[in-house]
């Protein structure tokens, strides 16, 4: 029961997007109209500018962060407490169910973002240190291609490979939660993969070391 119900609230909490709760307070703004038709941060940055973007940011961070850190040692009333070998899986699990809320919002319609600012914020939850590799996985292939879609993918693709350098093959929890979250984060980035492919994929020319100076 009580995996159940902080699993079901995991998924709430990741269910309010930043860039729409952000857009109707300033009036009605819907980013799944614009730009890409994505309701994540670089979409918000590329047709909301940067004071919108921080803002999304932050909440999509903050909610993986509280889905994954805060809300497992949360004591439901009336609720009996997860079985230890159950407790040791919620804070993956809850992160997890935070970022498919994101990704497929029921407030919004089943229509979110990527997921990847809250995947940064339930890996914090989870264990800090893990968003060295993710971070230095991520601004090397935005540097090296100049593509944010691909440099979330195999940033995402990187974390179950060194867990398992770091930890052996063992199906821990960390490593479980990794795997949900590459998969996923290939899925959503599937338009973006489409669009490489085809040559019509923006680049993020501030980091791409090879973009500097031109269009």
């Amino acid at each position: 029961m009580d995996l159940g119900l902080k699993v079901l609230l995991g998924y709430l909490l990741g269910s309010v997007v930043g860039s729409l709760v952000v857009g109707r307070l300033k009036g009605g703004v819907d980013i799944r109209r614009m730009g890409s038709g994505n309701a994540g941060a670089t979409n918000a940055l590329r047709t909301q500018g940067p004071a919108f973007a921080i803002v999304v940011i932050i909440i999509d961070i903050a909610k993986g962060w509280l889905a994954a850190g805060w809300l497992p040692g949360l004591k439901l009333p009336g609720v009996p407490v997860s079985a230890p070998e159950l407790a040791l899986w919620l804070p993956a699990v809850c992160g997890f169910a935070s970022i498919i809320g994101h990704c497929f919002p029921v407030w919004h319609g089943f229509r979110g973002g990527k997921g990847v600012a809250t995947l940064v914020g339930a890996f914090a939850g989870l264990d800090p240190w893990l968003l060295l590799p993710l971070f230095a996985t991520w601004l090397a292939v935005v540097m090296v291609s100049g593509f944010v879609g691909l440099a979330s993918v195999v940033a995402a693709l990187a974390l179950p490979v060194y867990l398992l350098i770091r930890d052996g093959a063992v199906m821990s929890a960390a490593l479980a939660f990794a795997l949900g979250c590459a998969v996923l984060v290939l899925f959503t980035h599937r338009g973006n993969v489409r669009r490489m492919r085809a040559g019509s994929e923006p680049r993020a020319r501030r980091l791409w070391l090879f973009g500097r100076g031109g269009a």
